[in-house]
């Protein structure tokens, strides 16, 4: 065959990968309001920089008539690119293509990409849009998505795994991105469970829509498997690489540090006034958080789980920082099980990924009820203390007005091995609030009081005066210091500065045993 013919053949070649399942898969794929593998993964990169590897991959299958269904690249798109000119490698599930199926060749496409990331130290990024398991290869499908899972936890604190689930993520399929650090999820368009609306219905008796079962909004709200979620494609993919902005390529680098005309020294002394004169009247700390941050740019993860605490990423002085904090606003910033998932979880990629963690606390203990109880707080209020005794990068607390018992403990105190612990004025350390504490200590000063009202207003007050405070804690030590409110951001980005070349090991073991 001439030179001209096999290049001419290539180019034939070339134009049918590109079409995946044929225009009328993907005027279909368009008519559901998604784009297209390619479209997608054009969207998320950098202009041009997508290098595809595998594209004339195609199944082994014969059975049930499958010899007559062979689309070349099987399925899925995968290769590397670059998002702000850094490397990632990206795997695209195209639907087009037997539904988006996952078969052998599929897994193993998707394997070399992630085995590729791995050697190299770059983050992997999914783009999930699936039926699930390809029926007619059988378990050799279920193989395929094991080998993806044990790459998964392979990589996992190695390299950045960032999953977007953009239509349906069904069965085992769903595992993977389980697996992966954050997922996104767009509104209308993606949905995950283990079982679809008929099994359930099937088995249960359970009339549920697909929305109602696995969409965005009940894994973003209720069941907190969604870290993210936006309102169509493309925020999903502008979202992605904001995030792997404050994010290294790998557990070996620190995050890339970035220019701020932000000033490091800057002062507000609004902050002076954020906490109310009623101890029990919420505030947004929200607001706190952003002030505090270089342009007050903050970038929530788990917005709309467990709100009554608050995780997400920004910038001190142009270096990343995880930050954690109560929410008074909701639950009056009490921990419960959710949320202590929610932040151990998060302070846990923080360590492995070498981003110093900021905490702000202001807790009045465990959300107390028997439902709490039974569902098991002991043990998952247990992970976040274990969260943050077992991260070994630069921590830095600042109590800004309950911190109360082993709540105050579990929230980045000096014991957890915090590094630099501030307090402003308004703080209150305690064992517990002091309408709790007078009532136990001076439980028969005031039963026999003719004037129980005036004994336990002076009561209430004398110990608030003596207790009540951060001095006592800044005598033993405890605290580093009680700092201005509005010196905080300048206070905070010292201490992150003085501790940047910290080290600290942890004695050697095969891995922790934290309560799963």
């Amino acid at each position: 065959m001439p030179h001209e013919e096999k290049i001419a053949k290539l180019n034939e070649m070339n134009k049918m990968a590109e079409m995946g399942g044929g225009e009328a898969r993907i005027r279909e794929q368009h008519e559901k309001k998604k784009l297209t593998a390619r479209e997608r993964i054009e969207a998320l990169l950098d202009e041009g920089t997508f290098v595809e590897f595998d594209r004339f991959v195609t199944h082994r299958t014969s059975d049930l008539g499958m010899e007559k269904k062979k689309v070349l690249g099987d399925g899925v798109l995968t290769g590397y690119g670059k998002i702000d000119g850094r490397t990632v490698f990206v795997f695209a599930h195209d639907f087009t293509v037997l539904g988006g199926s996952l078969g052998e060749a599929f897994g193993k496409k998707v394997c070399k990409v992630m085995d590729l990331a791995l050697k190299t130290g770059a983050p992997i990024i999914g783009l999930n849009d699936s039926g699930g398991a390809r029926i007619q290869e059988g378990v050799i499908s279920l193989a395929a998505y094991s080998e993806i899972f044990f790459r998964n936890t392979i990589a996992s604190g190695v390299i950045p795994q960032i999953s977007a689930i953009i239509g349906p993520c069904a069965g085992g399929a769903v595992y993977s991105p389980a697996m992966m650090d954050f997922t996104f999820m767009v509104e209308g368009i993606s949905h995950m469970f283990i079982t679809g609306p008929d099994v359930v219905k099937a088995a249960l008796g359970q009339d549920v829509t697909f929305e109602g079962l696995g969409g965005a909004s009940i894994h973003a709200q209720t069941s907190g498997v969604a870290h993210f979620v936006t309102q169509n494609e493309q925020d999903c993919f502008g979202l992605i690489r904001r995030l792997l902005s404050y994010l290294p390529q790998n557990n070996a680098e620190e995050p890339q540090a970035v220019s701020s005309e932000d000033p490091s020294g800057r002062t507000d002394e609004e902050l002076r006034n954020v906490i109310p004169e009623d101890p029990n009247k919420p505030y947004d700390m929200k607001e706190v958080i952003r002030t505090i941050l270089d342009d007050n740019e903050f970038l929530e993860v788990h917005a709309l789980w467990a709100s009554n605490i608050i995780v997400g990423f920004g910038r001190l002085n142009g270096r990343s920082v995880g930050v954690v904090a109560n929410q008074p606003n909701f639950l009056a910033g009490a921990l419960d099980i959710s949320s202590s998932n929610k932040a151990a979880r998060f302070i846990r990629f923080c360590d492995a990924f070498n981003i110093p963690i900021l905490t702000f606390v202001d807790v009045p203990g465990y959300l107390p009820g028997v439902e709490q109880e039974h569902g098991g707080i002991i043990k998952h209020g247990a992970k976040l203390l274990y969260a943050y005794c077992e991260a070994t990068v630069p921590k830095v607390t600042v109590i800004t007005r309950k911190a109360y018992g082993g709540a105050y403990c579990a929230m980045g105190s000096k014991y957890s091995r915090a590094d630099v612990n501030y307090a402003w004025p308004t703080a209150e350390i305690a064992v517990m609030g002091p309408e709790g504490a007078i009532n136990i200590i001076f439980r028969d000063e005031l039963a026999k009081s003719k004037t129980p009202v005036e004994t336990r207003q002076k009561i209430l007050k004398d110990y608030r005066e003596k207790f009540a405070n951060p001095y006592v804690a800044a005598e033993r030590g405890i605290i580093d210091g009680v700092i201005d409110p509005a010196e905080t951001r300048s206070a905070v980005i010292g201490a992150f500065q003085m501790l940047h070349n910290k080290r600290e090991s942890r004695p050697p073991k095969k891995h922790g045993n934290v309560q799963l």
